[in-house]
């Protein structure tokens, strides 16, 4: 069969926003409680500030340094890419409008509402003007821009007021203010309980006072996202420089890098936009109309304010992430350990669990030392208050810590000094790649001898993810799993990237070669008429090889499912190519964050967890590990809950052959497998056996259905 070029892929850029189209979609869904539906607004126009920065960002600095470079999934050039992205992008904006202006249309009987300015009261209008004059207005730095007052640089993602003056009979100038971003940008009206307007909506409404009326031809709120992709030239750091201190003098340059996109709010005439966009060096189709606020982020600090008796019933059931599993929690965990593994599916299982685990290591005798990697982490972490007490107990601690994970770059410097000051010893990524892993191992004294306990995970060390994410978190004493966690921290501290490992896959050099391995020994099973089957979750698939690959085994007649939550590179369904892979995606009130690969039929399936996508920077350009599940019981857990996924009718959506996707049409009861995990979840007592865990019950819902 010969090949027809990209049959079955699909570009990554348009395939993203895709995914993100999907979390606009929560925001619509009356079924989702009403103030969750502006976190998901929030989520959806964050996302798509760091998809500009980001991967536009990158685009851009492509399309100058190499032209005519061709995506391998859809032969557009980087041009080609953003204009289609630009394209895409400004069909989303009147949608996210239209769904903000329902959600605030019901909140205005609740008021909780944003009010516009020509529905505010005599009395609100009286207060407004009073709040500026005595608030806001000191505040304001306004300048003119002329030959003596040049146009500034505005900062990314800040929020500006800009104006065209006339300035005589035909003569036009500019002038523009800067929103405070250190004032509160709520402001509540009275005798209103809830209901609010925002700062940059109050200086611009208030700019004639500012600027002489007469003189105001038109106005608008505006917004500039700069690139934020900086490539590191680790060249350049002096002999004697400290690596952090480098880090912080890269992270300045971020917010002057060149600008990405201009929206601006409602309305602006035509000769602001050509002022702005020559001032910018941007073309028309990078400035998009909003209709509803740029910013969101303020819905969450909104969220908080509000009484919780008007918000409880707006949000979701509160669930806490329950402390059961098959460990005594009463008793010391290292002991056990040792016996058996335990597996936390988080966020039904509280990281608790594995907090205490680190803080008992930091304070046992018998541990003499703890190893991790750590790429993310929350603020004010309890995995640094223990690796802290561990190394001021006498134990050896050694973490890498990645410097480099994008926009946690400062926090990650900063938890990296205050762990070098209490004695633990710090190393960081390599050169070019960084270490995306989640791994730790600490090491025990036994009366016989010296054992480990090792931990991979699936996500980051991170204690407010934990609850928002899904993810996996194994933990074992086996004896093979810990050989193989003492040479990989052997091996980062010897900088040798190209070690061995008879048990852990890990990148750049073993895992994808060990996963195509597996997918051709499917393949083989397939070819001789026996059955195959391939199990794949992830957050996103871009690893052309891989994809390849995948399509091979579709071809050979391998059962393939995938749970694909973001970025989908291949194309299910497509006839004479991929017609034996199918792909989901869940969207719903947990960030689906866990890997897991499965190769094999279910009796003798090989089940991995991981830290890595199926994407060319998890697979070649980043340390990464997946692990093995040998116990039965555990590998029987993560095949259950990735079935789970798969018969989920509800936050589902089946991606079809042209990467889109459409709700799951069948005749079975309704099911939202998050739902049915926290379910699982609370049933579950905590004093059973091991033998008894958090997602049992789930082989019996099978069997019942």
């Amino acid at each position: 069969m010969s090949e027809k070029p990209y049959a079955y892929t699909q570009n990554r850029e348009l395939s993203w926003l895709r995914f993100n189209e999907r979390v606009l979609e929560e925001a619509a869904d009356p079924r989702v409680p009403l103030l969750e539906r502006l976190k998901f607004i929030s989520i959806y126009t964050s996302n798509l500030d760091e998809f500009f920065m980001v991967r536009c960002g990158s685009l851009y600095d492509l399309s100058l340094v190499d032209p005519e470079n061709h995506d391998k999934r859809s032969g557009m050039t980087p041009a080609e890419q953003l204009n289609a992205i630009f394209k895409q992008v400004d069909k989303l904006c009147p949608v996210k409008d239209d769904v903000l202006k329902n959600i605030n249309e019901t909140l205005v009987s609740l008021h909780m509402a944003r009010i516009e300015n020509k529905q505010l009261t005599k009395k609100q209008q009286k207060f407004v003007r009073h709040y500026f004059d005595t608030q806001i207005y000191s505040m304001l730095s306004p300048q003119v821009i002329d030959n003596r007052h040049p146009f500034p640089h505005l900062m990314n993602k800040a929020q500006y007021i800009i104006v065209r003056l006339k300035e005589g009979k035909n003569d036009m100038q500019f002038g523009i203010i800067p929103v405070p971003d250190f004032l509160d940008r709520i402001i509540y009206l009275p005798e209103a309980q809830g209901d609010y307007v925002l700062l940059e909506h109050v200086i611009y409404h208030q700019v004639e006072r500012i600027f002489s009326e007469d003189n105001i031809v038109s106005k608008s709120i505006i917004r500039v996202t700069r690139n934020a992709d900086i490539n590191l030239n680790e060249k350049e750091i002096d002999e004697d420089e400290d690596y952090r201190e480098y880090m912080k003098k890269i992270l300045k340059k971020r917010d002057r890098l060149a600008p990405i996109r201009l929206e601006y709010y409602r309305t602006m005439d035509d000769e602001t936009t050509a002022f702005l966009c020559e001032k910018l060096n941007l073309k028309p189709n990078q400035v998009f109309c909003s209709k509803s606020p740029m910013e969101m982020d303020y819905f969450f600090d909104l969220i908080d304010q509000a009484p919780n008796v008007l918000t409880k019933p707006l949000l979701y059931k509160p669930f806490e992430p329950q402390k059961k599993c098959s460990l005594d929690l009463d008793r010391p965990l290292i002991p056990q350990l040792l016996q058996h593994d335990e597996l936390l599916f988080y966020p039904y299982q509280s990281i608790d669990i594995f907090l205490d685990l680190l803080m008992e290591a930091a304070h046992d005798k018998n541990v003499l030392s703890i190893k991790i990697t750590i790429y993310r982490l929350a603020k004010n972490s309890r995995i640094v208050n223990a690796l802290v007490e561990a190394a001021e107990n006498g134990k050896e601690v050694i973490v890498l810590m990645e410097l480099r994970a994008r926009f946690d770059e400062k926090h990650n410097i900063q938890e990296a000094q205050i762990l070098e000051e209490a004695g633990c010893k710090i190393l960081y990524g390599f050169e070019d790649l960084k270490v995306h892993s989640k791994v730790m191992q600490f090491t025990v004294k036994t009366r016989k001898q010296i054992r480990t306990i090792t931990q991979i995970g699936t996500g980051n060390y991170n204690e407010k993810t934990s609850k928002q994410y899904t993810d996996i978190s194994y933990i074992t004493g086996r004896e093979d799993i810990g050989a193989d966690g003492t040479a990989f921290f052997r091996n980062l501290l010897m900088s040798n990237l190209e070690g061995q490992y008879d048990h852990l896959l890990v990148s750049p050099f073993q895992l994808k070669e060990a996963v195509m391995k597996m997918m051709d020994e499917q393949i083989e099973k397939a070819s001789s008429g026996q059955q195959a089957k391939i199990y794949l979750k992830m957050n996103s698939i871009t690893d052309v090889d891989l994809i390849n690959k995948i399509q091979e085994a579709s071809s050979a007649g391998v059962e393939i499912r995938m749970v694909v939550r973001g970025i989908c590179c291949i194309l299910p369904g497509v006839p004479g190519y991929t017609e034996n892979l199918h792909i989901i995606s869940i969207v719903g009130r947990y960030l689906e964050h866990s890997r897991i690969y499965a190769f094999g039929n279910d009796d003798d399936m090989k089940v991995y967890i991981s830290s890595a996508d199926f994407m060319t920077r998890n697979t070649e350009k980043r340390v990464e590990v997946a692990c093995p599940i040998y116990d039965e019981k555990l590998k029987k857990r993560v095949l259950e809950y990735f079935k789970l996924q798969l018969r989920d009718n509800i936050k589902a959506r089946q991606m079809q052959s042209d990467g889109t996707y459409k709700a799951i049409e069948t005749m079975d009861a309704p099911l939202d497998s998050q739902n049915e995990c926290m379910r699982l979840a609370e049933e579950m007592h905590p004093k059973k056996s091991k033998e008894h865990h958090v997602f049992r019950a789930i082989a019996s819902h099978f069997r019942r259905n």
